[in-house]
C-alpha cells in the first residue's frame, strides 16, 4: 500500500499543467487531493472528474493565493472534506502577467508562498511534508543570468525559496520536512510558451544546453516522487540535472 493512502495533499495551482498532473499522480497513489484554482473552475472540475473516474478522491477549491482569506478557506475546505492536511505542494507561480500589477510576481512567488505555509502549519501534522516547486532559472538566479523577460519572475521565485528555506528550523520543530524541486524550462507550460514567444528560439536553446527538456508529465512525476522520497529536510532536487547552471555558478 502506498504511503500516501488516506493522506490528504493540497496542490496549489493545480487546475492545469504540472499542478494538474501532480494532483492526478498523488491521487493514483491513494491520496485525497485538493485541486486549487484561481479562476477557471471548469478546468479544475475536469481534473477532479478525471481523478474520480480513475477511482481516486479529490475536490476543487477556488483560492487566489495572494488573498489570505482565500488561502485559509482552501485549508478549511480540505479539512472539512478529508479530515486534515498531510502534504502541501506549493506549485502555483506566475508573474509574467501584465494585468495584475507590477509587484504581482513578488506577491505571488514570495509573499503568498510564505502565507500559504503559515496557513498550512495550522493543520500539517508531525511527519507532514511541504514541497516547493521552482525552476533552475530561478534557483540559480543569484549566480547565473537568465532571459531578461524572466528576470523579475526568477528573482521573485528565488526570494520565495529563500523565505521558505529560512523557516526550516520552525518546520523541524514540528516534525515537518521541506523539499525543493527545481526543473529546467518545461515543454508545454505557460511560462515556457510565453518566454519562447517573447524570445523565439529560447526553448530550442535550452534544449540544446540541457540535452533534454522534461515534459509536463515527466516533471510532475518527479514532484510526486519527492512527496514521499526519503531525503533530508532542505533537500533540493535538481530534476534532470543542472550541469550548465552548476558550471556557471561555480565560476562566480
Amino acid at each position: 500500500m502506498s504511503s500516501l493512502a488516506g493522506k490528504t495533499a493540497v496542490v496549489t495551482g493545480s487546475s492545469r499543467g504540472v499542478g494538474a498532473d501532480t494532483a492526478k499522480l498523488l491521487a493514483a497513489q491513494g491520496a485525497n487531493v485538493v485541486v486549487n484554482y484561481r479562476q477557471k473552475a471548469p478546468r479544475a472540475n475536469k481534473v477532479v472528474r478525471e481523478i474520480e473516474e480513475a477511482g481516486g478522491h479529490a475536490i476543487a477549491v477556488q483560492a487566489d493565493m495572494t488573498a489570505p482569506e482565500d488561502v485559509r478557506n482552501l485549508f478549511a475546505r480540505a479539512v472539512e472534506a478529508f479530515g486534515g492536511v498531510d502534504v502541501l505542494v506549493l506549485n502555483a507561480s506566475g508573474g509574467m502577467e501584465t494585468d495584475l500589477g507590477e509587484d504581482y510576481a513578488l506577491r505571488l512567488n514570495r509573499d503568498a508562498q510564505d502565507d500559504t505555509l503559515t496557513a498550512a502549519l495550522e493543520h500539517l501534522p508531525e511527519g507532514g511534508r511541504v514541497v516547493f516547486v521552482t525552476s533552475h532559472q530561478a534557483h540559480f538566479i543569484n549566480d547565473v543570468e537568465t532571459m531578461p523577460e524572466y528576470v523579475q519572475v526568477a528573482k521573485s521565485k528565488r526570494a520565495g525559496e529563500d523565505t521558505l528555506t529560512a523557516r526550516i528550523p520552525e518546520l523541524t520543530e514540528k516534525g515537518i520536512t521541506f523539499v525543493v524541486v527545481s526543473g529546467d524550462m518545461i515543454e508545454g507550460t505557460v511560462t515556457a510558451t510565453l518566454l519562447n514567444r517573447a524570445r523565439p528560439g529560447a526553448l530550442e536553446q535550452r534544449r540544446e544546453a540541457a540535452g533534454k527538456l522534461y515534459s509536463v508529465r515527466e516533471f510532475a512525476e518527479e514532484i510526486a516522487r519527492m512527496v514521499t522520497a526519503d531525503v533530508p529536510t532542505g533537500h533540493v532536487e535538481l530534476v534532470g540535472g543542472a550541469d550548465d547552471f552548476l558550471a556557471q555558478a561555480g565560476r562566480k
